[in-house]
């Protein structure tokens, strides 16, 4: 393939197919019985890296596997929080929310859930040294108990989004004797309908069903989470049999999947980026310039049409146009070498030694897309090698800000059903997870007017006008908008695709035999 110019009118072409695009998809109720004491097979992009600690995304893992459970629910569905181990809340004041505990629930280990253990669970997070993006220091400022069945939670400033917080994984709440000396113990110690009751460290994480399950019977007698990484891998293992459920397929895999009448290729649009990210802190992309020519010199619909294989749109910036926040004005970024030539010049930058790409092994498609990127490069005079590493392998380094560029998606509304949440912790100067060290005081003092505004559509104006100044700022090269993609076999029953990627285990969850 030739990985300079591609086709345009090809690209388009493909682009133009219609992608299918729905916000929740649930695998068909085969006729056949279930069998309750069946057990399901998860391969799952995410490994639990940081000893289970509910600051990090080890707790989607534990979200994922049908045992953590938190106050509030987010329902992709009806747009709206529902709640969960919380029945209600109010505000109180400005910065304070009280929630009703949901009464007579149970920690897997027999003791009770309370207001206790809410405060326990989630002043742990806050205290963290590393807290988690949507529940922190700078959005939750105290967490108490008023009395057995009610959590009273105080923000520094007004917060109206505070029921989206608490729907976060990285909220949490686990018994009081998950929290070890050696850290954090989820063995029997949720809520939710599985527990889990052993795990084989780096390959996968084992559950049983929770018999004594708050909200009703549990279909499943158990089943396993298998940390799988590699995109190619998990696609194969559905296919194969080995497991029944396979998240997050990498476009590569795409036909192979849809050709093979025992698996069910479920899709959703999904507010995940692919992201050339740009580290902004230091040379050669601290220039404004260099990173608008980075713009200019990449073939957006050329890359959706061949790697991804149009199951992916271009991306006209950092939001997807479908989103209600998206400016409707922004166009795909033009090809330009001519001007992209005259940036890099008017930038003086003076190319020593190649530029490095990291493409994150997690997205099998990454490494075509490195490729891509290095030969489109070499026409406005940029020398780039593509590396491959496991993004928690790079994680420490690319947030230390010592990393040239790096291909990596972000689930905008993973951390809290909002963009508040990624504006926040991926662009402000202070933003827990600026892996591209941007800072601009001028968006800085937009996403604080936005936290504190009530009103909707107010605050999806601020979103718009948050997402301009990033576009004007070349921050990252935002590449393709992609589809979330699960692989389902073909006895798995009651399976209802999550865009966000939370839910997976669930009590309705079944299969035959």
């Amino acid at each position: 393939m030739n990985l300079g110019r591609l086709s345009v009118a090809a690209s388009f072409a493909a682009v133009a197919l219609a992608l299918t695009a729905c916000s929740s998809t649930a695998t068909p109720a085969p006729d056949a019985a279930a069998d309750a004491e069946a057990r399901v097979v998860v391969a799952n992009f995410r490994a639990p890296i940081s000893n289970w600690a509910l600051e990090s995304d080890d707790a989607y893992v534990l979200s994922i596997a049908g045992c953590l459970e938190t106050l509030t629910k987010y329902d992709q569905t009806e747009k709206k929080v529902e709640p969960m181990l919380a029945t209600s809340w109010k505000q109180t004041s400005d910065i304070a929310w009280e929630f009703d505990l949901r009464k007579n629930v149970k920690f897997q280990d027999g003791t009770d859930f309370n207001a206790k253990a809410v405060a326990n669970s989630l002043n742990h997070v806050l205290d963290a040294t590393a807290p988690a993006r949507a529940v922190n220091p700078k959005t939750i400022k105290k967490v108490e108990a008023l009395d057995a069945d009610t959590v009273r939670v105080t923000t520094p400033a007004a917060d109206p989004l505070l029921p989206y917080r608490m729907a976060s994984v990285n909220a949490g709440v686990l018994s009081g004797a998950a929290y070890t000396d050696k850290g954090i113990d989820p063995m029997n110690h949720c809520t939710g309908p599985f527990a889990p009751v052993s795990e084989k460290a780096g390959q996968s994480l084992t559950l049983d069903r929770n018999k004594n399950y708050w909200d009703g019977e549990v279909k499943l007698a158990g089943g396993e989470i298998r940390y799988i990484t590699d995109g190619a891998t998990r696609s194969t293992q559905v296919q194969t049999g080995e497991a029944d459920i396979s998240m997050s397929i990498p476009a590569t895999s795409l036909a192979t999947l849809e050709a093979d009448e025992k698996i069910s290729v479920l899709k959703a649009d999904s507010p995940r980026t692919s992201t050339l990210y740009l580290n902004n802190s230091r040379a050669p992309f601290n220039k404004v310039e260099l990173r608008k020519a980075a713009t200019m010199a990449l073939d957006l619909p050329a890359m959706a049409a061949s790697i991804y294989e149009g199951a992916a749109q271009p991306a006209t910036g950092p939001f997807a146009p479908s989103e209600p926040w998206a400016n409707p004005d922004l166009a795909v970024p033009a090809v330009n070498i001519d001007e992209a030539k005259k940036l890099v010049e008017a930038s003086g930058y003076k190319q020593e030694k190649p530029l490095e790409i990291i493409a994150i092994t997690e997205r099998a498609e990454f490494a075509g897309v490195g490729a891509i990127i290095q030969e489109q490069f070499k026409q406005i005079g940029l020398k780039a090698n593509v590396v491959t590493k496991s993004y928690g392998a790079v994680e420490p380094d690319v947030l230390a800000g010592k990393y040239d560029m790096i291909l990596s998606q972000r689930n905008r509304m993973i951390d809290i059903a909002d963009p508040i949440g990624f504006l926040q912790a991926d662009y402000t100067c202070e933003g827990g997870y600026n892996l591209s060290h941007y800072c601009n005081k001028d968006y800085d003092k937009l996403i604080s007017q936005a936290m504190g505004e009530k009103d909707e559509t107010k605050r999806h104006d601020i979103y718009r006008k948050a997402g301009d100044i990033l576009a004007k700022d070349a921050a990252n090269v935002w590449l393709v908008n992609e589809q979330a993609i699960d692989g389902v076999g073909s006895k798995v029953q009651g399976y209802v695709q999550d865009p966000l990627t939370r839910y997976v285990l669930t009590k309705d969850l079944a299969k035959t035999k």
